[in-house]
């Protein structure tokens, strides 16, 4: 039967440690100069060397050679989450007073201390107050945080860290090499970045991949992780930012749910995306609209239903945009801090200069209402012009109920009411609160001096008023764009047309 890798390529040395070199320096000197501590603790994430390290300090510090195989009386290793009781506690205690065999030191590593109960740390600490001169006791644990400060302060504690994303790699190399496996440096990132910093879990993927294909490519790791296609978690931010119809959102996280995709994968490749474009100052999203939503894909793994969550969440954070024109990448600081949406005129003359097409003569008034000027219910331009500075008010006063109103289709009739189409009920249901409607009509009384009721209604057909085109786009072929979709929001265009 073939060996796990991860066993395989287990260190047996100190200088063999990859990563801890401020604990390995340290104990080696602690050994060559005999200053052998009672009891160590060792403390980190899992898969990072602290099993190996009990393991070989055991063995150094008794003059013993250490392989796979080795095993020797006066070593014992206890699995505390299996001999967690205090009765096994007590028996350890009986027999740590017992001369070593052979050895210098009788030493006993206890793995997932933490696991203890009370009562068994209560025992297992009049032994660590007063041991026996030829026992070393040496504790390992993920959750440093769970065990009693009375433990820790008599033990000399070091703290594992997470090995680096490079330095992963380079042992997977060494790996490859050494198995003679043909593998892509792409599929080596993905591994590494998978593992989190995890030389167990890295190795142990790579093991796997490797009876998967004679070559390892990335899409084959990614078919492993669960990781889901480029172009579709490209096309779910395309939509975000440039408003597109909400459905064409849920179609391709539907998409990729019957591929087998979890939505906690989803998740987790939108943010590392969106935080990547927040880092590089390329920004996709509004800075507090993506700080928002980053914070609510944290939260999709345990959410009781997770794909319902998710699409909630990208759904209330979609950005919906007067023209099919829109700045992805290259927005600049100074553009992101100006009004979101812009009078219907200058937004129309705009897209026509930046697409080519001649302006004409157009008759759409201003968008904010002068005071002085009535502006009655029926004006065949009365819902785009007072709409827009509806919005902007809610935005500046009520932030969360902006977020749900603007996926509304706006009609203001001539028997003074407001009748609000939503695409979604769940809308609809948040809107037809008594406080919610009556902050809306507060609103439009103070910009307009009418009272108007709310009424609110769910057509699935309906699209925001200010997702309506002005310059009609031709209909996209989402095979033949995706490519060009995709090019433009992880490339150098600024303008795209959808």
């Amino acid at each position: 039967m073939g060996q796990a890798l991860y066993r395989k390529y287990r260190s047996k040395s100190l200088k063999e440690i990859i990563g801890q070199d401020h604990i390995t320096q340290t104990l080696n000197q602690a050994i060559k100069s005999g200053r052998i501590s009672h009891a160590y603790l060792l403390t980190g994430p899992r898969g990072v060397g602290k099993t190996s390290v009990a393991r070989i300090l055991a063995h150094e510090i008794n003059n013993l050679p250490y392989t796979d195989d080795s095993s020797h009386i006066d070593i014992i290793e206890i699995d505390a989450a299996s001999n967690r009781r205090i009765d096994e506690i007590r028996e350890l205690r009986e027999r740590v007073y017992v001369a070593p065999t052979s050895s210098k030191y009788k030493v006993y590593i206890i793995d997932e201390v933490h696991m203890l109960t009370k009562e068994a740390f209560n025992a297992l600490l009049k032994t660590l107050e007063e041991p026996p001169a030829h026992v070393v006791f040496i504790l390992a644990t993920t959750d440093a945080h769970k065990l009693p400060e009375t433990i820790v302060s008599r033990t000399q504690r070091f703290t594992f860290k997470p090995v680096s994303k490079q330095e992963v790699v380079k042992h997977l190399k060494h790996i490859a090499k050494e198995e003679k496996i043909d593998v892509s440096d792409e599929a080596l990132e993905l591994l590494a970045e998978h593992g989190e910093g995890s030389f167990r879990d890295s190795i142990s993927l790579f093991d796997q991949a490797s009876n998967q294909s004679t070559k390892i490519e990335a899409n084959n790791v990614r078919q492993l992780l669960g990781i889901p296609p480029a172009n579709l978690v490209a096309r779910i931010i395309f939509e975000l930012s440039s408003g597109a119809n909400l459905s064409s959102v849920v179609t391709t996280l539907s998409d990729l749910y019957n591929q087998g995709y979890q939505a906690s994968a989803i998740a987790k490749q939108l943010s590392q995306i969106l935080r990547q474009s927040l880092l590089d100052n390329q920004l996709i999203l509004p800075s507090d609209q993506l700080l928002l939503l980053l914070g609510q894909l944290i939260a999709v793994p345990a959410a009781h239903d997770p794909e319902r969550f998710l699409e909630i969440t990208l759904l209330s954070n979609s950005r919906p945009s007067l023209l099919p024109i829109v700045k992805v990448i290259k927005a600049q600081p100074e553009e992101l801090s100006k009004p979101e949406f812009k009078t219907p005129k200058n937004e129309i003359l705009k897209a026509e200069t930046a697409i080519g097409v001649k302006p004409k003569a157009r008759e759409t008034p201003d968008p904010k209402p002068d005071k002085t000027e009535k502006l009655e219910p029926g004006n065949s331009s009365y819902n785009i012009t007072l709409w827009p500075t509806v919005l902007d008010t809610l935005k500046k006063r009520y932030n969360t109920l902006y977020g749900v109103i603007r996926m509304a289709q706006p009609n203001f009739t001539d028997n003074n009411n407001l009748e609000l189409s939503f695409a979604f009920a769940f809308h609809q249901k948040r809107i037809n609160e008594t406080k919610n409607q009556q902050i809306m009509s507060d609103i439009i009384y103070e910009l307009t001096g009418k009272n108007v009721k709310v009424n609110c209604i769910v057509d699935k057909n309906v699209k925001p008023l200010r997702e309506q085109p002005a310059v009609k786009p031709e209909a996209v072929d989402k095979k033949s764009d995706d490519i060009s979709a995709i090019s433009n929001i992880f490339g150098g265009a600024e303008l795209i047309e959808s």
